[in-house]
This record gives structure tokens, sequence and C-alpha cells, in this order.
């Protein structure tokens, strides 16, 4: 039954459409039974009159849940990373919930990808309607995108896109451009003829896709500006610090660097190593407004952070796969996230 409020907003429609109550009903619940033409002229009024239902009334008289899944990676002792888009989704919860949203989270852990078919696993044998995916092992994620299509259950990817897929909806940066603005970043922190180590961090780069997306985006545009500068990618797969450091040691050993760019959240890593041992003649650029990061970025250690707002990433997933479901509306098949460049003298103002 229609609430007294809604009703007044149902009549007036009703009245400048022509047409009885029960027909705008029909047309607000997508319900059968009215012609192309009818439909039209009220959906016309609808938006004219910025006529919002009563979602709640509605939700309650259809008694319909909407279960959704979250398979992203759980928070390490090693980066605080994933609690950021974690934080986002139980927000977006908290503002669905009433309408009749349940969600459950399938954590993984990003050093082993046994752990991501297992949790996927634990999600295709419940009756979900969507989930939110951070693909960090791209083989398995797209296998478990195609079951999930099989099954009927939409997926959203967040914080890495992937190729040969076509989920609901990206949510997360261009990688890609990511990597090129450090690039545009870099050359001023750079004399001319500097040497630059790019430096990934990951114990399965093959999965990290990301990693590698935004180290070609930094190569690619130092090629295109065709500046004179010296580039070594290095990758460490061993990520605790005494190894990650122990392979750095090694290289600076025998090469000289001007800049290191730590091409994910674990640039703290390398902060920690240059406090530790005083040392201050190499510009530092890496990712994420972790408070990891932002203690050395506070100290001048870091020079600049790169984000992408994961908080909103998870935010913005929740709600896409409530929007398609619930309103029924078309989503954005890409919701990329801008590039933000951090510094010590804004970040005390940045929302992540």
């Amino acid at each position: 039954m229609l609430k007294k409020t809604e009703l007044s907003g149902v009549k007036e429609i009703a009245r400048r459409a022509n047409v009885s109550i029960a027909t705008v009903d029909r047309v607000l619940h997508n319900r059968p039974g009215v012609s192309v033409k009818t439909k039209e002229k009220i959906d016309a009024i609808i938006k004219e009159m910025d006529y919002k239902p009563n979602l709640l009334a509605r939700s309650l008289a259809s008694k319909k849940t909407f279960r959704f899944a979250v398979l992203i990676p759980k928070e390490s002792s090693e980066t605080e990373y994933w609690k950021a888009p974690l934080q986002g989704i139980r927000t977006a919860w908290s503002e669905i919930q009433v309408y009749g949203v349940e969600v459950s989270f399938f954590l993984y852990d990003l050093n082993d990808r046994a752990t991501f078919d297992q949790q996927a696993a634990k999600i295709l044998e419940e009756d979900f309607h969507g989930v939110v995916v951070a693909p960090s092992f791209i083989n398995e994620a797209i296998e478990f995108y195609k079951q999930c299509e099989t099954a009927k259950i939409k997926c959203v990817f967040i914080n890495s896109d992937v190729s040969n897929v076509k989920p609901l909806s990206y949510i997360g940066p261009d990688l890609f451009q990511s990597g090129k603005l450090a690039g545009n970043l870099c050359k001023y922190l750079v004399p001319e003829k500097g040497n630059i180590l790019v430096f990934n961090i990951s114990r399965v780069l093959d999965a990290e896709h990301h990693l590698l997306r935004k180290s070609a985006g930094f190569e690619a545009y130092f090629e295109e500006a065709k500046l004179p500068v010296h580039i070594d990618v290095m990758t460490v797969h061993q990520t605790d610090y005494p190894s990650v450091i122990r392979e750095l040691c090694a290289y600076l050993k025998d090469n000289p660097v001007d800049l290191i760019f730590v091409t994910n959240s674990r640039v703290f890593t390398i902060a920690r190593y240059f406090e530790e041992n005083n040392i201050s003649g190499i510009k530092l650029v890496g990712y994420d407004y972790l408070e990891q990061n932002l203690q050395y970025l506070e100290k001048g250690i870091i020079d600049f952070l790169i984000c992408q707002k994961p908080i909103e990433q998870g935010y913005r997933a929740l709600l896409t796969l409530y929007d398609h479901f619930f309103h029924q509306i078309g989503v954005e098949k890409v919701q990329a996230m801008p590039i933000d460049i951090i510094t010590k003298e804004n970040y005390k103002y940045y929302k992540n």
C-alpha cells in the first residue's frame, strides 16, 4: 500500500498524464499492462517532477532480499591497504541494509593464490545475486568470473581491471595512466641522465597485473617524452622487510640511484630503510594514503604519494550492485577513480 505522502505524488503524476493511479503504480513497479506510449509519457513526468518513490516501503512490501558477496584480500601485517576498500563497503552497507541487502565477506590471503579459489568456491556454493571482486590473481579471477556468469551472479571489479572479461562494472584507477602520471611527476625530481629504479614488491608478481601496468605506463612516459634517464625495473618476491631490504641493498651497492618509484602501497618499507640508515640523497615516490606511508610523508622521506581512493572504490562497488538490482537501472561499465598527488603539505586535508 502506498503511504499518504507517496500517494499524493502518484496522484499528481496520474493527473498530469491523465491516467489512473493504478497505471502510474504499474510503471513505478515495472509491471506489465501499460502501453509503450503511456509509459514514456509517465516516465517523462516522473523525471520532470524529480519524483522519488518511497524505497523503504517498496522493499518492505516486496519482501525481497538481495544477497551480495565480497571477495577481496584481507589486511595483512605487511600492508594495511585492504582495510580501506573494506571500510567503504561497510559504509555503503550501513546505508542500504534497511532496504533488504545482505552482505557476506570472503577474504583471501594476498600471498596465497589457493585461498582465492577456496573463498570463491564458498561463494559459488551459496545463492548470491552479485559479488564485489578484487582480482589480484588474474587467472583465478577470470575463472571465477566465468563461473559467476554461468550462475547468473553479477560481478563488480575493484582496484585492478582484467582483460577479456566484461563485469557489470570496473571501479578503480586507469593503471597505465597512473604509471604515466608518476613518470610525469618524477621527471621533476631527477637530474638529466638520472637513474631511476622502478621497484615492484609482490610475492606473486604474475598475479599483480596492476603493478605491471603501472610500471609499463611509467616507462612509456619517459620513452614518449624522449627524456634521457636510465630506468631499471626490479622485482622482489619475498615481501617481508628483511628480504626486501637485502635485495635493495645489493642493488644500491652496484648501481647509482636518484629516485625509487614503488608501484604499490609498500613504499613505507623503503622509507623505513632510508630512515634507519640516514639515506637522504634518493627521492622516493609510491602509492596510497595509509598510516604506514603518511608518517614518512610527513617526515619528508617519501616525497609524493599517488592515491586513488580505495575507500570510495569499495563504497561505489556495493552501491553499484544495489542500483543494478534494486533500482533496475543501468550502471557505468567503467568508473575511473581520480589520480591524486599527495604531499606532506596537503595530506591532512585529503579524503581517501
